[in-house]
């Protein structure tokens, strides 16, 4: 749970807003002229990582061991649009997951997987509208294919 404070309040008594810290898991800083900021105590941020360790490492074995349509059913439940994936796309959107998220843990750093559960979102956004699926998959406007390498890479 998180309180709210106005930043220009923390500026004028920061001691009393690191001390309601001890009560509250973190304090939302809200700013006029830009994004708010969050403030919590560095244990706090340890205990995060080690959860988002955990479960990075957990998500990873489960997809390893588990029958295939045992994952899906909870990551159907999870993330309800990915009903409109492609049985192919929900695969690879699993392998990729995993590895994000375990790169994402060992960094500390959630970005990369809320990145790719975005844009695997707007994929399926494109899949669940027949008119806009085939406007982007029409040639030649469309996807035009793989996309050969430059001349002088591999």
């Amino acid at each position: 749970m998180y309180e709210e404070l106005p930043f220009s309040d923390f500026l004028h008594k920061p001691v009393a807003g690191a001390d309601r810290l001890e009560s509250v898991r973190a304090l939302r800083l809200r700013r006029r002229g830009g994004g708010d900021l969050a403030l919590t105590r560095a244990d706090q941020l340890e205990r995060d990582a080690v959860v988002i360790d955990f479960t990075a490492r957990l998500l990873a074995g489960l997809v390893r061991t588990q029958p295939s349509d045992a994952v899906r059913r909870v990551l159907g439940e999870a993330l309800p649009w990915v009903s409109f994936l492609p049985e192919s796309d929900v695969d690879e959107m699993l392998s990729e997951l995993i590895t994000v998220a375990q790169g994402a843990a060992s960094l500390e750093n959630l970005s990369p997987v809320a990145v790719l559960l975005a844009q695997w979102r707007h994929t399926a956004e494109v899949h669940a509208d027949p008119a806009l699926l085939e406007i982007l998959t029409r040639e030649p406007a469309g996807d035009l294919g793989p996309v050969p390498v430059p001349e002088g890479r591999e």
